[in-house]
């Protein structure tokens, strides 16, 4: 039955926005293990600088530390390059060419060239600049492939794909990327900084509807954007308490159903939703039943007014959610996480609760 939920309601949302968001989700979904592993050896390292919890590690092993964190930064060191074979895999294209692409325009001698009267910024526009330049790249080399003939297309395909996609990209959509990416990343920040608990509330408590029409996928350029530009992100955290509200709407359910197959379903789903998973209890439990999914969304959007109030942020991109974030979260504000994690379950609780639900019969 969850199975058909879930098909029913992916199936309601087809948009014609999907098939583009689904391709920009390819790009990222394969470098998910690369930002978790990057942003839980950073949470690790984050703890062994605190001599209040493990004494004066950092002073006896800085090599260790210094180890650490090269493991722990080199993804966004290589990051435009592996957005770029992805770009390219997504797009139908080649992917050494595609990495080849983003190789270009993070160059550092990138600096020492003029054009317009100003010298060239190696790595502007980020991930933003990357996508739109290989996009274009995999288009150029499918026209190459139809116009040339078979002998001189193995040759004269990369050759001529690569200068003339270097050059628009150079000259044009370097730029474009440039300003699409201060655009995102002042926009959020300002939006962030200046919205307080408005902000906040409207992104946690629209997150869980946005990912049922898979929108959210739209969203993962500009974490990426956040931590290339601030070297934070403060809206994961927001985003985060929307599954944390229906940590408390599941828990409500819980203790006012009389259905055993439904209580079997959420103590199934709940372990799984505290690590930051929470398909099983979207499509099994609070979607199926209407009422709590309003109830997550109010206390998720409760979550996500404080943490955006309190200006939480983390240092990774995407990949880790609910609890185990807690590793990731800046310095100094991981107990504003932890207060404003727990509040939110409760709010998604109470709301649940209060909203009632049908309890479906045996």
């Amino acid at each position: 039955a969850m199975a058909r939920t879930k098909s029913e309601a992916k199936a309601k949302y087809k948009a014609p926005m999907s098939d583009a968001l689904r391709k920009l989700a390819n790009v990222f979904i394969p470098l998910i293990p690369a930002f978790i592993a990057s942003g839980l050896i950073t949470g690790i390292i984050n703890i062994l600088k605190r001599p209040d919890i493990v004494g004066d590690v950092a002073v006896h092993y800085p090599n260790l530390l210094g180890l650490m964190g090269i493991f722990g930064s080199a993804v966004f060191a290589i990051m435009n390059i592996l957005v770029g074979v992805n770009t390219a895999k997504v797009f139908g294209g080649s992917q050494a060419l595609g990495g080849v692409m983003a190789g270009i325009l993070s160059s550092p001698q990138l600096a020492q060239i003029t054009l317009f009267g100003e010298a060239l910024q190696p790595g502007r526009g980020g991930v933003i600049a990357v996508l739109l330049v290989v996009a274009l790249m995999c288009w150029i080399e499918r026209q190459f492939r139809k116009l040339l003939p078979g002998s001189l297309e193995l040759i004269l395909n990369p050759l001529l794909t690569t200068v003339i996609t270097g050059a628009v990209a150079i000259v044009a959509l370097q730029p474009l990327g440039g300003w699409i990416s201060d655009a995102i990343a002042h926009g959020a920040s300002w939006a962030i900084d200046r919205g307080g608990f408005l902000v906040g509330a409207v992104l946690a408590g629209t997150f869980l509807p946005l990912v049922l029409t898979g929108l959210h996928q739209g969203l993962v350029p500009i974490h990426v954007e956040l931590v290339q530009a601030h070297g934070y992100n403060a809206l994961f955290p927001i985003l985060a308490m929307a599954g944390v509200g229906q940590i408390g709407a599941a828990i409500a359910v819980l203790m006012k159903t009389r259905n055993a197959r439904l209580k079997k379903v959420i103590k199934g789903a709940l372990p799984v939703g505290l690590l930051g998973i929470g398909e099983p209890l979207i499509f099994g439990v609070t979607l199926p039943l209407g009422k709590p999914f309003i109830g997550a969304c109010l206390g998720g959007a409760v979550g996500g007014a404080l943490i955006s109030y309190w200006k939480v942020a983390t240092v990774i991109t995407f990949g880790i959610s609910g609890l185990p974030l807690a590793l990731t979260i800046v310095a100094g504000k991981v107990l504003f996480y932890l207060l404003g994690y727990l509040i939110a379950v409760i709010a998604g609780f109470i709301f649940t609760w209060l909203l009632g639900f049908n309890d479906p019969e045996e």
